[in-house]
C-alpha cells in the first residue's frame, strides 16, 4: 500500500503528542504527573502505529526519542523495580 498522497494520520498524532509534551513539559511539575502518565502510557502504541506505517526503522527512532524526552522517569522506576536505591 503506498502512502504518497495520503494524510497519514499516525504522524499527525505523533505531532500533536510531541507539542502535548512540550507544553506538559512547561507546566510546574506538581501539575506535570497526570499528563505526563497518560503521554507516558500512549507513547508504545504511538510506536507501534508509526512502525506499522512507516516500518521498523521509524519505530526505532520513535522509540529513541520517547526514551530521551522520558529518561529520568524511566530510570527512577526502573531502580525502584530492581531494589537499587532511590532518590526522592
Amino acid at each position: 500500500m503506498s502512502l504518497e498522497g495520503q494524510l497519514v494520520y499516525s504522524v499527525v498524532f505523533a505531532a500533536l503528542w510531541v507539542v502535548a509534551s512540550t507544553i506538559v513539559a512547561m507546566l510546574p511539575m506538581r501539575l506535570q504527573f497526570p499528563p505526563g502518565v497518560v503521554l507516558f502510557v500512549s507513547a508504545p502504541a504511538l510506536i507501534v502505529w508509526l512502525g506499522h506505517d512507516f516500518g521498523w526503522f521509524f519505530s526505532v527512532l520513535a522509540f529513541a526519542a520517547f526514551a530521551s524526552m522520558f529518561r529520568n522517569p524511566i530510570r527512577y522506576y526502573w531502580r525502584r523495580w530492581t531494589g537499587q536505591e532511590v532518590e526522592e
